[in-house]
């Protein structure tokens, strides 16, 4: 038996029980519901382009092309030349050692402030949020309340400049020293200082060195927290990444 047949054919089908679960799957890890069926098409189908993988995937033709240049964004597809633009998926193996690396390293800064934190004997002070909406209502308003530095770390950079655009620009106006970690080759906005990582999973933010929050892929649930010593291992962590990171050429 080839590997090939060994395959579920029905994973390819949008419809089937297997499509489904590889699509929730996939929004655990930060995929919108539309990204994550249009990964799995990508991967079914091996090329496509906006309007074949829209009707592979039962997306929206009108969202296709946008979605799949998130895709691209995330690491998750890569575009080919020509017209109209046929875009290949990331292989899946690839995908998953990116993901894994990432989760490693988050849960590493974590056992790092779980045993911090059981040495000084103070108490974990970190509240948690759920719901996209509250995450992002919550790093507006740290990014309100800084005052001297705002970093923020993320691989999902165009949902934070969509919703916080007007917000960055008003820190930067106050004088806030306002630092996005991302992606190469990202627009963001003018008067930032902008720091290229590949690689990002979760989204991170330190705000004037006192308050720290880490979201989940989605941006689905955070916690955040004002306790000097966690906040302290955030900022010695974010300044490793700052001294490594080489300065990145925003997209046009």
């Amino acid at each position: 038996m080839t590997t090939l047949e060994r395959v579920p054919v029905s994973l390819g089908n949008p419809a089937s029980e297997e499509f489904r679960h590889a699509v929730e799957i996939l929004g655990k890890v930060g995929l919108t519901q539309y990204e994550a069926r249009a990964y799995v098409a990508l991967v079914a189908r091996g090329l496509g382009d906006a309007a074949t993988i829209a009707q592979a995937s039962g997306i929206p033709r009108t969202s296709a092309y946008k979605v799949l240049e998130s895709l691209t964004e995330k690491a998750y597809a890569k575009p080919t030349g020509g017209k109209p633009i046929l875009f290949r998926p990331t292989p899946p193996q690839d995908v998953a050692e990116t993901l894994k690396g990432a989760i490693q390293e988050v849960f590493e800064q974590l056992a790092e402030l779980h045993r911090a934190v059981a040495e000084h004997g103070e108490p974990q002070l970190v509240y948690l949020l759920s719901g996209r909406d509250k995450v992002l209502g919550k790093i507006a308003e740290l990014l309100d309340q800084s005052s001297v530095t705002f970093i923020l770390t993320t691989p999902q950079i165009s949902d934070l400049r969509d919703e916080l655009g007007k917000k960055i620009l008003h820190a930067v106006k106050r004088g806030v020293h306002v630092t996005f970690v991302t992606a190469p080759l990202q627009r963001v906005p003018e008067g930032i200082q902008y720091v290229t990582r590949d690689n990002l999973l979760a989204t991170e933010v330190l705000a004037d060195g006192q308050h720290a929050l880490l979201a989940a892929p989605g941006l689905d649930a955070c916690g955040f927290t004002d306790n000097p010593i966690l906040t302290a291992h955030l900022q010695q962590f974010l300044e490793v990444v700052l001294d490594r990171g080489p300065t990145g050429t925003p997209a046009p």
